[in-house]
């Protein structure tokens, strides 16, 4: 069946509420620490209807035994409303829009399912995809746990030092009237500002992270916030591997349904809320209308590596996309997988370092004047 993208893109944009969405603040339910329809439940919800629905059971009846195998209440109900919908006569695509814990690129992989009559094969892509996307935010989790709490453990100790350790010092200094060496002055000013202004300091220090909540939505704070991320070093390369990962298994589940190539790349496009990769891919996509091939358009772009645009190049000779692309997509999983432990171990000891400097700077500013002390009364 061939695929007609306007089916698809040329849509409406703006999308109805759902009486759910109506409903006051009071009488939702909190799930602030516990997601409804989180991506664990997705991979679970796919992998399960992609297996139903290969064995030949229907949508109705699949979506009736999910429900059924559901323990919490929030995902029993969403389940609930989807198979309903459904009943009434509406695409599962249609009603997936609808529901705000489903993403574009889930809409769109599965209506391409529905054009194109592979539902079952789409669901267990997806069931797939959330597997890997799990896995990847495990290891970065792994990665970042360790370092985070010895980060946070060598904050609180430097900041107690400075607010409680440094005045006791500070005030045998005075009696004694003992002459400062520059660094002791430095650390006791710091300490002075952390007695006079600790709780401003604190409030300032919160600001960038109440901001990222209220401007998670903003597109010009997304875009700066993304570029930032990729030109970090090290970090940039592990966020760029994790997205192009996502890319690679979005083509290739593209290309399995039959999408054509600059289809793929529209709808990838959706698909992944990144910014470096979205205004890449609208390169691509320039490049493609314009009759270049998909490895000489993604050449354009230095976000996408050597490797990649080799591979490609054997894909569109040997009419292999939908392999080289899984394999691609594996490749960047390992090194994900890889980068992620190499992480947590160059960031261990750098931290370690980072609170033995700190605090060993202030220990010799402290003690300086004492030797100078006992030198003189000796």
């Amino acid at each position: 069946m061939a695929f007609q993208l306007d089916n698809i893109v040329k849509q409406e944009q703006v999308l109805k509420k759902s009486a759910e969405e109506k409903v006051s603040f009071l009488q939702k339910e909190v799930t602030l620490f516990n997601k409804a329809f989180n991506n664990k439940v997705k991979e679970d919800f796919y992998t399960e209807l992609g297996v139903l629905l290969k064995a030949g059971i229907t949508l109705k009846d699949a979506l009736e035994l999910l429900e059924k195998s559901q323990k919490k209440k929030q995902n029993k109900d969403i389940l609930n409303n989807i198979l309903q919908a459904v009943v009434k006569g509406e695409s599962l695509s249609e009603v997936l829009k609808s529901k705000k814990q489903f993403t574009d690129y889930e809409y769109f992989s599965i209506k391409i399912g529905e054009e194109t009559g592979t539902l079952f094969k789409v669901a267990e892509q997806l069931g797939d995809f959330f597997t890997r996307k799990n896995e990847q935010r495990r290891n970065l989790i792994s990665a970042l746990t360790y370092p985070i709490i010895i980060l946070s453990t060598a904050i609180l100790v430097v900041a107690f030092m400075l607010r409680y350790v440094v005045p006791m010092f500070q005030d045998i200094f005075k009696q004694q009237n003992v002459t400062l060496p520059s660094i002791t002055k430095i650390i006791i000013n710091l300490s002075e500002l952390m007695q006079n202004y600790g709780l401003l300091i604190c409030f300032l220090l919160l600001i960038p992270i109440v901001s990222k909540s209220l401007l998670k939505k903003n597109k010009r704070f997304k875009q700066l916030k993304d570029k930032f991320i990729l030109k970090l070093p090290f970090i940039g390369n592990f966020v760029k591997a994790i997205y192009l990962s996502q890319f690679t298994q979005a083509v290739a589940l593209l290309t399995a349904s039959k999408v054509p190539v600059v289809n793929s790349i529209q709808l990838v496009k959706q698909m992944i809320n990144f910014y470096p990769l979205q205004h890449a891919l609208e390169i691509v996509e320039q490049h493609i209308l314009k009759g270049s091939s998909l490895s000489s358009s993604l050449s354009k772009h230095r976000l996408f590596d050597d490797k990649m645009i080799a591979l490609v190049k054997v894909a569109e000779e040997t009419n292999q996309t939908e392999f080289i692309f899984d394999r691609l997509n594996q490749q960047y999983n390992t090194q994900v997988q890889q980068q992620s432990k190499m992480l947590s171990t160059i960031m261990e000891p750098l931290i370690i370092l980072i609170v033995g400097v700190f605090v060993g700077v202030i220990l010799i500013a402290m003690y300086l004047p004492m030797f100078k002390l006992s030198s003189v009364m000796g």
